[in-house]
């Protein structure tokens, strides 16, 4: 049994019945939209936002209607998001499968991105699930806000560390907060609970993303990412940030001069690696991402125990120490 389906065990029931409301969701008549949608589903993830959702859900009351209704609009914002940053990121693979960018055009993309968009509006507003709705609103705000900065940010190449909590907290956090806001409001009214949990999901989703971006500096064969592949798109994340700031100025100015070229070549990607491992970039990282993880752990441990909580907890270690 892999790490997943043990964290899966308190909500299995609930996790298969999930499968088949959410793809009534991705019906429709039309065609075209018929296949692709039908493409997406065939290709689905590993469901780890809905999970999140109903673990948070049994952990703060009962899960219910509402619990499917939050996790449908989840999924359909994150399956929304992905198609649409393939078109922003000019990617051709997703999941080791053709994007819909590629298979059909960029148009195409965008128009089957917003359908799903429309249809989380639709749910939410068919079963009344206003706060929901607010909920979910406020993470695609944010998910756009933080697209756009890094792309300011990117341009001129100059993000600081507090611009990088910035993004990545408004690119991922922001949505696996509301996996966690989500889950909790469809088990209780009370307001405390629902911000503590968004808080929780917050720290969950910042140390997430410091993970994915260790992966990129790992040569261990076992990750799904390629190995520099974020410096070979000019990407800075945490490692590369706190070594360039510790760096020397010749140093940095030498690694930058790197990373701006358009095109690099595999020793000049191994260099970068290298002057990211000497100067302590991955223990920095690591131990940023121990902290994000160890502030999600403390708003648990302010529950008592069951197997949900300890199921969040696997997620957490999960999470952090995942190879792929």
């Amino acid at each position: 049994m892999s790490v997943l389906d043990e964290i899966r065990k308190p909500v299995e029931k609930e996790m298969d019945e999930f499968e088949s409301y959410f793809n009534r969701t991705m019906q429709s008549n039309i065609p075209l939209l018929k296949i692709i949608l039908n493409y997406i589903l065939r290709r689905k993830g590993k469901q780890m936002r809905p999970l999140l959702v109903f673990l948070t859900a049994g952990l703060n009351g009962k899960i219910a209607e509402s619990t499917y209704v939050a996790a449908t609009l989840i999924e359909l914002l994150h399956t929304a998001s992905l198609v649409h940053d393939d078109v922003v990121d000019d990617a051709n693979e997703r999941r080791g499968a053709l994007s819909i960018k590629a298979l059909w055009n960029s148009k195409i993309a965008v128009l089957v991105g917003d359908y799903m968009l429309s249809q989380g509006l639709i749910i939410s507003l068919e079963k009344s699930r206003f706060e929901m709705l607010e909920i979910v609103s406020e993470a695609v705000k944010a998910m756009t806000e933080g697209e756009l900065l890094q792309l300011q940010k990117s341009r001129k190449l100059n993000i600081k560390e507090p611009d990088y909590y910035k993004i990545i907290m408004s690119k991922t956090a922001a949505l696996v907060a509301a996996c966690t806001a989500t889950g909790a409001r469809s088990a209780t009214e009370n307001s405390d609970i629902i911000q503590q949990m968004k808080e929780f999901g917050e720290n969950i989703g910042i140390a997430f993303q410091i993970r994915d971006d260790l992966l990129d500096y790992e040569t261990n064969g076992l990750t799904g990412k390629i190995v520099g592949n974020d410096i070979k798109e000019r990407k800075l994340t945490l490692p590369l940030i706190h070594a360039l700031e510790i760096a020397s100025s010749s140093q940095k100015k030498k690694v930058m001069a790197i990373v701006k070229k358009k095109k690099k070549t595999k020793d000049e990607i191994k260099e970068v690696i290298d002057f990211v491992s000497a100067s302590g970039g991955l223990e920095y990282a690591e131990l940023k991402m121990n902290l994000f993880r160890d502030k999600a752990l403390a708003i648990l441990d302010s529950y008592q125990d069951c197997d949900y909580k300890n199921s969040l907890k696997k997620f957490i270690y999960y999470t952090t120490s995942r190879n792929k």
